[in-house]
């Protein structure tokens, strides 16, 4: 019998419930590595992208099967787009378990459509991810008040929504 290669992640770490990443309650995974290294980034130990640990993709699909109360997991970062591959295949899992993905991104929903186009990994994790929250954080835009997102550049898009328009589609709740 053929045996799957087993896939990692390399993370900086898990919050097993959170309800300020994303709708409802999430289970936020910290990828490790990140290009932007935004001016004021709340989690800069995430930059280095030899960082973290290396979590098999199981462990963190058993920690999301825990928890019956989960509406979703959320990939924040550094930059999951980095791990776009690894990334991707969680979120796909995870969707076929009923719960919904919100992914972070420094990159904007302009710049990661056209490296879609070279990166197949890239399309992959878009078309996984329901709700993207996208652009780097500017500390001179940084807004308390916003849900979800740390500046007011940053949009929160739905996805399946965008791609099917072809266009930009924000979330109407944020």
């Amino acid at each position: 019998m053929h045996r799957q290669k087993e896939l990692f992640l390399r993370l900086a770490g898990i919050v097993d419930e959170s309800v300020v990443d994303g709708p409802g309650l999430r289970l936020v995974v910290f990828a490790q590595g990140c290009p932007h290294r935004c001016p004021g980034c709340h989690n800069p130990h995430t930059w280095d992208e030899q960082g973290g640990e290396l979590v098999a993709l199981a462990a963190v699909l058993e920690r999301v099967a825990r928890n019956p109360l989960l509406q979703g997991i959320t990939l924040s970062g550094g930059e999951p787009f980095w791990q776009a591959a690894e990334l991707a295949a969680l979120a796909a899992a995870v969707r076929r378990a009923g719960l919904d993905v919100m992914t972070y991104s420094g990159y904007t929903w302009e710049e990661l459509r056209e490296m879609a186009g070279q990166r197949p990994a890239v399309a992959e994790l878009l078309q996984q991810t329901d709700y993207l929250v996208d652009g780097p954080f500017m500390l001179a835009r940084r807004a308390l008040d916003l849900p979800f997102r740390g500046s007011s550049n940053q949009r929160i898009i739905d996805v399946p929504a965008s791609l099917r328009a072809g266009r930009v589609v924000q979330v109407p709740w944020a």
